[in-house]
């Protein structure tokens, strides 16, 4: 019996509820955070990942974990900012890391590998700070952080989509893919993980999508959204309002603000003098816009009308985005091996002085 019970406590999924009931415990204290805003939903998320690790493994050493992370993102953060593209803050997700949302997406594949080498480059110093730290003290915890560090940023470095060597892959040569293709396979035969499995099957799939589903016709996607319109002047001028569920055509153009280099799309509703305008995060052949519907919203200013709208589109692929000059290849690919080669190095030499090894 007693046995029984030991079993059922290393079970994931008691680690899991575990979890659970220590957020609902500490609900309470993150509640006043999320009047920061962004800042605020950066911190709980880093909490939460805290609280998690913390029933697993000591808490001292998943502050440390969670920290290591932050520097890893705050680099793509940086990065972004040097290339003038607006990103979200971190958000940092238990047991998978954490990622930034990019608000509108690069223009061609070395703004992209620069952005996602920003992560394990800083994330990497990172990490040798930690080393460094390890070494004066003599600190065996210290180095185990360190450790983990290095690991996590030359897991990183894997030629898969959405990690960061996926990305850094297009400005070297894209048949890094079908490396990290059959070789993400080959390692998770070798030593399994459910997390590394879920990566590499989304990334599987997205390039049977991209190169063998919609080669020819690109992805179909869709995107809702809505907008708010007074209603009470529209009354008062006489316009007929429709009801609640109707639905229809709406009228569009799209264009590239050449200034913020990006593509918008004008919505046009004449029967309503209506114009509104919505940016896309990435190249798109916008095919059809539709109103969805036209629920009425009293607020304290009057009757509110809200468009619910939906755009069909599909992801415009164009291979001058992955037009590198040859200079360029060869900058990022020495940059690529170069980093991978002194993280396993700093690995090594970890455990060669304490006799870690994962």
């Amino acid at each position: 019996m007693q046995q029984k019970k030991e079993r059922n406590k290393q079970n994931p999924l008691w680690f899991i509820g575990a979890a659970v009931m220590f957020l609902l415990s500490q609900l309470k204290l993150l509640l006043p955070l999320l009047k920061l805003g962004k800042a605020g939903g950066a911190i709980i998320s880093m909490a939460i990942s805290v609280g998690a690790y913390a029933i697993i493994y000591p808490w001292q050493f998943a502050v440390g974990v969670v920290l290591l992370i932050f520097v890893h993102e705050l680099g793509h953060v940086l990065a972004a900012k040097q290339k003038g593209l607006p990103v979200t803050a971190p958000v940092f997700i238990p047991f998978l890391g954490a990622m930034i949302s990019m608000k509108r997406h690069p223009r061609d594949a070395v703004t992209e590998a620069y952005l996602a080498f920003g992560g394990p480059l800083l994330g990497t110093i990172g990490a040798m700070a930690v080393f460094g730290a390890a070494y004066v003290k003599d600190s065996d915890f210290l180095y185990t952080l360190s450790y983990v560090g290095f690991f996590i940023n030359l897991l990183n470095l894997l030629p898969i989509h959405p990690l960061d060597g996926g990305r850094i892959s297009t400005a070297v040569t894209r048949w890094l893919w079908l490396v990290g293709l059959i070789g993400g396979l080959a390692f998770i035969i070798y030593r399994f993980s459910p997390i590394l499995m879920l990566i590499w099957a989304l990334f599987a799939y997205d390039l049977y999508k991209k190169y063998v589903k919609n080669r020819k016709h690109g992805e179909k996607r869709s995107l809702t959204l809505s907008f708010m319109i007074d209603a009470e002047p529209l009354i008062a001028q006489g316009y007929i309002i429709p009801g609640t569920e109707h639905k229809r055509d709406l009228s569009f153009t799209t264009y590239t603000d050449l200034k913020e280099e990006q593509q918008l799309v004008d919505i046009y509703w004449d029967s309503l003098d209506f114009r509104g305008t919505v940016p896309m995060s990435q190249p798109s052949i916008i095919h059809r816009v539709r109103l969805m519907g036209l629920p009425r919203v009293q607020k304290e200013n009057g009757l509110q009308l809200e468009m619910l709208c939906l755009i069909d589109y599909s992801v415009h692929e164009n291979d001058r985005y992955y037009e590198v000059p040859t200079a360029a290849r060869w900058k990022f690919g020495a940059a690529y091996l170069g980093l991978a080669v002194v993280l396993l190095y700093m690995m090594w030499q970890v455990h060669e002085l304490t006799g870690i090894n994962f």
